[in-house]
């Protein structure tokens, strides 16, 4: 899935932000409501009380806690990797 014809579900800042967690070097700019919005487009973001979030996107899960600030940190760009390219996705 890495052409934007091929995301025909995703608007150009769903796109944007794909495209700045598979860009190298890593970006460290990425805002955490950006990331939420994308995953809410490809699959389930659930809340839990103690402020984790779990993704699901097609058969995948992964557990997130928010950052502290705006942005997020090299290590969930790596975790989003991971998830986001096990699901099918790569950058648009």
């Amino acid at each position: 899935m890495s052409s934007s014809s091929e995301l025909p579900h995703l608007d150009n800042r769903h796109r944007n932000t794909l495209r700045q967690i598979f860009q190298h070097p890593t970006s460290h700019n990425i805002e955490w409501h950006a990331v939420t919005s994308l995953l809410e487009a490809v699959g389930t973001v659930t809340a839990h009380h103690d402020g984790k979030v779990t993704v699901t996107v097609g058969a995948q899960n992964e557990i997130f806690d928010p950052p502290a600030g705006k942005d997020i940190d090299v290590q969930t760009v790596i975790d989003l990797r991971r998830l986001l390219t096990s699901a099918g996705y790569s950058a648009p």
